[in-house]
């Protein structure tokens, strides 16, 4: 079964992914903080991991920076989920390293398919 890790802070996003992905045969765990977050990456090996770039503590992009320089977690694809829409921070989001860029509002069949 693959794992998939949510890192966001608003609880309802949360547990609409949970609900859609565990639906969709993912074991899915969560953390609503950067820092805490960055921590579950590293107990729970996830396969891909839903990032939003709006975070309490550490920022998604400090959290997707540290991901990329740690030899365990780096080729772990990231997909930034966030509100942040502008061209800017598409292109800042993926230079940092996110495989795929979603922005909020989305679809949730549109983010099934990405993944």
């Amino acid at each position: 079964m693959k794992k998939i890790l949510i890192i966001d802070d608003e609880i309802h996003i949360v547990e609409l992914l949970k609900f859609n992905l565990e639906n969709n045969g993912y074991k899915v765990d969560y953390s609503y903080d950067g820092f805490d977050g960055y921590l579950k990456t590293k107990e729970f090996q996830p396969d891909l991991i839903l990032l939003d770039w709006m975070l309490p503590n550490i920022s998604g992009i400090d959290v997707l920076k540290k991901i990329r320089e740690d030899e365990d977690l780096k080729d772990t694809p990231v997909i930034m989920l966030t509100a942040k829409n502008m061209e800017r921070d598409k292109v800042k989001g993926l230079e940092e390293g996110a495989d795929d860029y979603i922005t909020k509002p989305f679809g949730i069949k549109e983010l099934l398919a990405r993944i």
